[in-house]
């Protein structure tokens, strides 16, 4: 066992390990752990995000602001996710 790692068992529908096979002969991972692993990964990335906007939430909820902080909030962060959901060819300023 490599240091720092636990063993686990888990069970799968049938259904699933069918699809974790695929994934597995379709080359997107090496193995059945591999790919358990980067499920996992994903799973505790999205609970770190969830518990960082649970955080954000309740800091805001704490401090009063005015309307227009939100309304400026809301306009940087328009601006900035359309700079980065522009081709890399468009001008993002021009939307």
């Amino acid at each position: 066992m490599v240091s720092g790692m636990a063993q686990i068992a888990v069970r799968l529908p049938d259904s699933d390990l069918r699809r974790l096979d695929e994934a597995v002969a379709q080359g997107r991972y090496p193995t059945r752990a591999a790919a358990v692993r980067a499920g996992v990964e994903r799973l505790l990335h999205d609970e770190r995000e969830l518990e960082i906007e649970d955080r954000y939430r309740r800091a805001y909820a704490a401090q009063r602001q005015q309307e227009s902080d939100g309304h400026t909030g809301l306009a940087l962060m328009a601006a900035a996710t359309r700079r980065e959901e522009a081709p890399p060819d468009r001008d993002p300023s021009a939307a």
